[in-house]
């Protein structure tokens, strides 16, 4: 598929980079404290354990090792912001996939090593890797630099899903601030995407402010559709954690005007 012509954000590459960096290092710092018994525990991810969470995790930076040691595609094939919405049609094969490697030896006997040694793997190809290369996905060949900032999404989602695994006997992941920015940009600029119009405002304070749904278009004062929540619950949304409904009920999300019912618009991502 072409690349989409959409209006994109610019994301700073040497923040980025440093914020991938920075979240797989506190997931580091999680997996190897974990006690044996918690990597048994289910997860809100359609039967996954703890363990296969963090395989999963390690395919994360495993994938992207492994595409940057390959031939570079011949054509640029999946724009940043087609990703989120692209991601469904790949759901059953990385469940197969996390599956597959949660049952290998190495990750049943030493999850937190073969994790730490997948990550400094990625952490050494990064760091001799142009923005500009194109690697393969199962969506499309992207740029590097658009690659990136889906894996501060997949890094911040699966920390999200981590802690809410583990419970309150285990101490939280921390989440990098800019890797939140991140996936919290990413996440309400595919919103805006998926339905583009100025008739509603999504605010994700401090992160992200978007125009979204077709409508009458807002040109100063207070928007008469206005949708306000913290990042983590806009990610949870974003990403079929939570439902719209629950949110509003809970407080978490506060919505003003007729026409501020995003709930037929989630989640963006499979």
């Amino acid at each position: 598929m072409p690349p989409a012509k959409k209006r994109l954000r610019k994301y700073d590459s040497a923040k980025t980079r440093a914020a991938v960096l920075a979240q797989a290092g506190h997931v580091r710092d999680a997996v190897s404290a974990l006690p044996p018994e918690v990597l048994a525990r289910p997860t809100r991810l359609g039967g996954w354990t703890v363990r296969e969470l963090v395989a999963h995790l390690t395919m994360v930076l495993a994938s992207l090792s492994r595409k940057l040691a390959e031939p570079e595609p011949a054509r640029h094939e999946l724009a940043l912001l087609d990703w989120p919405l692209a991601t469904a049609s790949g759901a059953a094969g990385i469940d197969e996939d996390t599956r597959a490697l949660a049952a290998e030896d190495d990750l049943v006997g030493d999850p937190a090593g073969a994790y730490e040694r997948t990550r400094a793997v990625f952490e050494e190809r990064l760091a001799g890797a142009s923005d500009e290369r194109l690697v393969p996905t199962r969506f499309g060949a992207m740029r590097l630099g658009d690659f990136l900032v889906t894996r501060t999404v997949e890094l911040v989602v699966h920390t999200d899903d981590l802690n809410a695994a583990t419970g309150p006997d285990v101490p939280d992941v921390p989440f990098d601030r800019q890797a939140l920015a991140a996936c919290t940009r990413l996440l309400a600029d595919a919103l805006a995407a998926k339905a583009p119009g100025g008739a509603v405002e999504v605010r994700v304070p401090p992160y992200a402010v978007v125009q979204c749904v077709e409508g009458p278009r807002h040109t100063r004062g207070t928007p008469p559709n206005v949708v306000e929540t913290d990042p983590l619950t806009w990610v949870r949304l974003a990403t079929g954690r939570t439902d719209w409904a629950a949110e509003l009920d809970a407080a978490r999300v506060s919505a003003s005007g007729e026409r501020a019912d995003l709930g037929g618009l989630l989640p963006l991502m499979g």
